[in-house]
């Protein structure tokens, strides 16, 4: 007997979590622990990672009773996660204005070297690479929750539209709407940096 076949399925599972055995979800949350983590830290800042990953199990287990087995369980829980990534930056957003000066100076000179100069290559290819993601992600740190998240997702992940529209929970057209108006504020909001 293959041992894969004794262990309990997600359903089986769910179905004690349900029956009141509320133990029964530490396995689900052992068996996807390192989806979530994975799908949590492409999204949220380090240091909120543990936190954040958290809380996607704890809404997981709340939202239990709903989960109507359509699609399988790690789709659900990825939904749930980016759901909640998508949260975690509403409230940093309402909390927090991130000034265009937050960059350290030593980003400034970078992005003032690159803008000027970007013919002669003379920091190392990592290097530049690791500074452009730095300034990527403030740049979108200064953006909407809902533009941030569908620009990770539509182009930084290369998801479809459809495949974005079901985990944000949206209309599709709203998602092509979305994107190409994020696009259009990510290029507007890095060009008016990069002149300054």
């Amino acid at each position: 007997m293959h041992y894969d076949s004794l262990k309990p399925s997600d359903a089986e599972i769910i179905a004690q979590v349900i029956e009141g055995n509320i133990n029964a979800f530490e396995t689900l949350m052992n068996r996807y622990r390192d989806m979530v983590l994975k799908i949590v830290k492409k999204r949220v800042p380090f240091s909120n990672l543990e936190e954040t990953a958290q809380d996607v199990f704890i809404r997981a287990y709340q939202s239990l009773p709903t989960f109507k087995g359509k699609s399988n369980f790690s789709q659900w829980v990825s939904s749930i996660a980016v759901k909640t990534c998508y949260d975690y930056w509403r409230k940093a957003y309402r909390s927090q204005e991130v000034s265009m000066s937050s960059l350290s100076e030593q980003r400034q000179n970078w992005l003032e070297e690159a803008v000027s100069d970007p013919s002669e290559s003379s920091l190392d290819e990592k290097v530049v690479q690791k500074e452009g993601l730095e300034l990527l992600d403030w740049a979108l740190g200064q953006m909407s929750p809902e533009d941030r998240m569908v620009l990770e997702l539509v182009y930084l992940e290369g998801l479809s539209g459809k495949e974005a529209a079901n985990i944000l929970g949206w209309s599709l057209a709203n998602v092509k709407i979305r994107s190409f108006r994020s696009r259009r504020k990510l290029e507007k909001l890095l060009s008016g940096f990069m002149k300054k």
